[in-house]
């Protein structure tokens, strides 16, 4: 029997929201404003997020959803979002006819650009951080049932950011987002035992690491790659490139399986985001096989596929062929839509997507009814401690 998308409060596990205009500058010491992230004109009279002397993306570079058109061209302005991109209460009505119960909010900023905002004078980094992250909560207060904030923390100072992660359980936040790159700005690899005091302290907190793709190595640097990508737009090349970045996943799953990291911290849960899910069942199995055939069952008996069940999680969103594959790994993915990324479930002039609830109800009527409640509600809800 088909399961009833309409009894199901489904949880989207990542989501974003366009950062105002004046997140920092309204809230943060005045001594501080010019440094920290701010809309500002570029020479081509664009407006441009800047931290300090550092140009960023266009303030409307991440907000695709219900966009008019197909690349190179882009929004640029706060005027070119939809409203639900950016405000609380119009995200909810989005939410609601999209079909969406409750969404997990990360950041774009912050997250995206954290290799530049690290750069900045110590206490002037960590304010930026604590701002968003005291900004998220407010931004939530919309609707706590439904709004699932996650924390960045200023993983440049480890000891900074344990003191974060206990002020943002305090505050409401569900999770923590880290980094699956840290070694492209010269610091510790993710599995390095410098991090263990910021698992340690999430571990005691109740709050799962989670690992969104596309962790930046220098902004300015894929600011100017982006612009002069466009300039030259290549839509081919886009979906290539596109893809490739969502596969890198792979690679953070499988480092982490592979390594102590899950046996020193066996009830924290980890999430990779925006990983995408038909892969990974031969991902573990490849690993799986090659764990047996170089010997390393031996002195490590526990195979990558079991700490994979006990407390690692992906997500997946636009995948239709490969839902048949979710009874092999049933607990461990969740579904998201991006929302509102150029890959998102977003309907629009210029996105083939249909709105999540449609997609479901045309996709999904062969996935067995427990599995697609698992996946499209009760997982999240665990790893989340949610309780809608």
């Amino acid at each position: 029997m088909a399961f009833q998308l309409s009894e199901i409060r489904v949880i989207d596990t990542d989501s974003h929201i366009i950062e105002p205009a004046d997140l920092w500058s309204a809230r943060m010491p005045k001594k501080w404003v010019d440094q920290a992230p701010k809309p500002d004109t570029d020479e081509n009279g664009q407006t441009r997020w800047r931290v300090g002397d550092t140009w960023l993306s266009t303030v409307g570079f991440y907000g695709w959803a219900g966009w008019k058109d197909f690349m190179p061209n882009m929004p640029a302005e706060y005027s070119d979002l939809e409203p639900g991109a950016l405000h609380s209460n119009e995200r909810l009505t989005r939410m609601d006819d999209l079909g969406i119960w409750a969404q997990v909010l990360y950041p774009n900023i912050v997250g995206f650009e954290s290799a530049t905002i690290m750069k900045l004078d110590g206490p002037v980094a960590l304010a930026c951080i604590q701002t968003y992250n005291d900004w998220l909560i407010e931004y939530a207060e919309a609707d706590p049932k439904r709004f699932i904030p996650i924390a960045m923390i200023p993983f440049w100072d480890v000891d900074a950011a344990v003191t974060e992660v206990r002020r943002c359980r305090d505050l409401g936040h569900r999770g923590i987002l880290f980094g699956n790159r840290y070694e492209s700005v010269g610091l510790p690899m993710f599995t390095d035992r410098h991090w263990d005091p910021i698992y340690t302290a999430a571990e005691e907190m109740d709050l799962s690491i989670n690992f969104h793709v596309a962790f930046q190595v220098t902004a300015e640097t894929a600011a100017q790659a982006m612009r002069a990508s466009l300039a030259r737009f290549d839509p081919r090349a886009a979906a290539l490139g596109t893809s490739l970045s969502l596969m890198s996943n792979s690679e953070t799953i499988a480092r982490l399986v592979c390594s102590d990291l899950c046996e020193r911290f066996p009830s924290l849960d980890f999430v990779s985001v925006e990983s995408g899910f038909g892969y990974v069942p031969y991902l573990l199995e490849c690993l799986d096989w090659h764990w047996k055939g170089y010997g390393v069952v031996r002195d490590h008996p526990m195979l990558p596929s079991e700490y994979f069940r006990r407390q690692v999680y992906g997500s997946m969103w636009f995948e239709t062929t490969t839902l048949p594959l979710l009874e092999v790994y049933p607990d461990n993915f969740m579904f998201e839509t991006d929302y509102p990324h150029p890959t998102s479930l977003s309907p629009g002039p210029a996105s083939y997507a249909d709105k999540p609830s449609d997609h479901i109800q045309a996709n999904w009527q062969n996935v067995p009814p427990e599995i697609a409640r698992k996946v499209l509600h009760d997982n999240a809800a665990r790893v989340y401690r949610w309780e809608s």
